[in-house]
């Protein structure tokens, strides 16, 4: 990009100053090995609102995913479905044990249910996870 004053010899550079220390956060699920994993050998629980997927993992953080697939409803009724997840696990991360991957997926029943709906679901399934401290 070039200034209207400025030729093509003083180009400025705009590139970020501190870009090689941004960092992605490590308590979140990217790589598809994990999920594959999670998937195959982990363990699930479900109730009327969210399943969730659990596997002791190496680190001694816990790992999360949020997923809401398209038959939960359109982008909008997915994103907030995916809200009322991260609020309800929000609520018991202090409270749950570190060191696993857990993965939360959104049941189509979770279209127009109030939030504390949901955090009793995820308290229910924390429960018979038996992931609570």
């Amino acid at each position: 990009m070039y200034l209207k004053e400025e030729g093509p010899e003083e180009e400025k550079n705009y590139q970020l100053d501190n870009w090689e220390q941004v960092m992605l956060d490590p308590e979140i699920l990217r790589k598809k090995k994990d999920f594959d994993r999670l998937y195959n050998r982990g363990k699930s629980v479900g109730s009327k609102y969210v399943v969730l997927f659990f596997i002791k993992n190496d680190f001694s953080y816990t790992r999360r995913a949020f997923l809401a697939s398209k038959k939960v409803g359109n982008s909008v009724k997915r994103n907030r479905a995916r809200r009322l997840m991260k609020e309800s696990y929000r609520i018991y991360k202090d409270d749950i044990k570190e060191g696993y991957d857990i993965l939360f997926i959104a049941r189509n029943t979770i279209n127009g249910v109030k939030c504390r709906d949901v955090e009793k679901s995820v308290r229910e399934i924390f429960k018979r996870a038996k992931l609570f401290i």
